[in-house]
């Protein structure tokens, strides 16, 4: 059994360093060489002379005693990693910056998420958060702020925390940190939202309604007919359009959310939507950019649709018209893409109540 030792080595002008003795010697995971030393960077005063320098030597020797504990109950576990104090002490706000960064390559949509998540971040640690900060007690406070915050909802300071744990689990798996924090951490529960969907005969005056970003207005009318999400239609490419005898028009495609791979038919009405078809790794709606969507409710308004419709309201539209005009919810379920039925259960719902409203509209008295 290797045993860790807390050593002082002195050093000049009267300090002390600390760091940890190994016996035997261990294999660095990082340099794959012999050693028997981790330098901790912690120092002591070699003659305190007074009392503020005594307590300065109390603290940090109980703090490299803390360091040689854990690595003393890492080895007994099989687990260690050599998370060392270099790295703690190193800034989480600036690792958790760059994995949002890496977040331009998946969609524009998914890096302005990571962005806000990453300033409310910054907001809640004044600018400055090292991996050591990074605590159970400091992840259940960061959820509370983001829950307390008058400015999001519910769900989104749900979707923000999640993004959260997926970035301190980063940390931890890259070795930043010993201890994944936010592991027994519960998520934000979602709050049961109303889903705004588009009636038939809204649908119909929509496409005919003019509208000044043309790869927008036929990337939302194809969403309605197809039920791909904004990030599915956004990447599509003309490879994956397919075509057969037997089956008709067809899309091959991995799903960006759930990386489910998905062979999805499409209608003619569908199919004439894509336009004039391009090389095989061109999009398909080139001009299409997140931040038109801005623009979506003055399209829906000239419709006459006062509601407030976002993108992934055609997605809600055609799951409950294709439930309303009788197609079963597992055929719904697998043409969405859903892994569990049970999120398709919510479009049922969404027409019995609908259902529930229409009858009771005729009344006797």
């Amino acid at each position: 059994m290797i045993k860790v030792f807390l050593r002082e080595k002195k050093l000049q002008h009267g300090k002390i360093s600390l760091y940890l003795d190994f016996y035997p010697p261990i294999t660095h995971p990082e340099t794959n060489k012999q050693t028997r030393r981790e330098h901790l960077r912690l120092h002591i005063f070699e003659k305190p002379k007074n009392e503020i320098k005594r307590e300065h030597n109390k603290q940090t020797k109980m703090l490299g005693e803390n360091f040689r504990a854990r690595r003393q109950l890492e080895f007994q576990a099989g687990s260690y990693g050599f998370v060392t104090v270099r790295n703690t002490q190193k800034s989480f706000l600036n690792y958790f910056e760059k994995m949002t960064e890496g977040k331009k390559k998946l969609s524009q949509s998914s890096y302005e998420n990571w962005n806000s998540v990453y300033k409310y971040l910054e907001k809640f640690t004044g600018g400055e958060c090292k991996f050591a900060d990074l605590t159970p007690q400091f992840c259940e406070k960061f959820k509370e702020y983001l829950l307390e915050n008058g400015k999001l909802s519910r769900n989104t300071a749900s979707n923000y925390f999640d993004k959260f744990k997926v970035g301190v689990r980063g940390a931890f798996d890259d070795k930043m940190i010993s201890t994944n924090p936010a592991y027994r951490i519960k998520s934000i529960k979602l709050q049961e939202t109303q889903r705004e969907f588009l009636t038939l005969e809204e649908l119909q005056n929509l496409a005919k309604t003019p509208f000044e970003y043309e790869d927008l207005r036929r990337a939302a009318l194809f969403s309605a007919l197809t039920g791909l999400r904004y990030s599915d239609v956004e990447k599509l490419v003309w490879s994956e359009i397919q075509h057969s005898e037997e089956q008709g028009y067809y899309i091959r495609f991995k799903q960006k959310k759930t990386k489910g791979a998905e062979t999805l038919p499409i209608s003619d009405e569908a199919f004439s939507l894509l336009g004039e078809p391009g090389k095989d790794a061109a999009k398909v709606f080139l001009k299409l950019e997140y931040w038109q969507c801005a623009f979506l409710p003055g399209w829906t308004k000239n419709a006459g649709i006062s509601r407030k419709i976002t993108f992934h309201s055609f997605r809600h539209t055609f799951a409950t018209l294709q439930i309303t005009l009788g197609t079963d919810i597992y055929t719904v379920s697998k043409l969405l893409g859903h892994k569990n039925l049970q999120t398709t259960q919510i479009y049922a719902k969404i027409i019995d109540e609908k259902k529930r409203e229409a009858v009771n509209r005729i009344k006797l008295k």
